[in-house]
């Protein structure tokens, strides 16, 4: 994936101040967009701040990132992954992310990628330079590529290959589908006891 990245440098970025609260009412994903980072993205009267990065020509179809120390810290809310998402973004770079934040990351198909200081630090730079701020990230091959060049990384198997393959914790789960209706009738074989009044996921299914 390429694209455009901006800078966010600010630490303790909050999910508050990505997803306000008021946006949490629905009980759909619709109406997210309007909601990222509101407060900063929209003046009093509602209109685009110009001072806001992802308001500005070079930034404003930022797909990546580059994000201050404990970025998504604060209260534990999912919108403002799917607010995230609904704006176009596909990748967060940064040396820490809040532990509930990233794993809701995981779950919703957004890479949040940890990289040392030094590495963010050369990003958030590059980023801040419109001449300068497109970078690329081949997940399979685990390197980003920006102006200065080449940057690897580690990430989980697991999750790269959720990531790669469009998958949340349930669906690669259900990649094993037969593999878990073998041992579940194999098991209750061995076990005839516990068929009384059972149901194999076989039979839900």
């Amino acid at each position: 994936m390429s694209g455009a990245a901006a800078p966010l440098p600010a630490a303790n970025i909050d999910t508050d101040v990505i997803m306000p609260k008021r946006y949490l009412k629905g009980i759909d994903h619709s109406g997210l967009r309007d909601g990222l980072f509101h407060d900063l993205r929209f003046d009093a009267g509602g209109e685009p701040n110009p001072g806001f990065i992802l308001n500005q020509p070079s930034w404003a179809d930022a797909v990546f990132l580059v994000v201050g120390p404990n970025f998504g810290c604060g209260s534990s809310r999912e919108h403002a992954v799917w607010g995230l998402r609904q704006l176009g973004i596909r990748a967060l770079i940064g040396t820490s992310f809040a532990g509930i934040f990233f794993d809701n990351c995981a779950r919703n198909g957004l890479l949040a990628l940890s990289l040392d200081a030094q590495q963010v630090g050369r990003l958030l730079t590059s980023s801040a330079d419109p001449a300068r701020n497109l970078m690329t990230i081949d997940l399979d091959a685990q390197t980003l590529f920006d102006a200065d060049g080449a940057i690897t990384f580690e990430i989980d198997p697991l999750l790269k290959s959720m990531l790669l393959e469009g998958l949340d914790s349930v669906g690669k789960t259900l990649k094993d589908r037969a593999a878990i209706s073998a041992f579940e009738s194999s098991y209750l074989a061995a076990r005839p006891w516990l068929l009384k009044g059972a149901r194999t996921s076989t039979d839900q299914a």
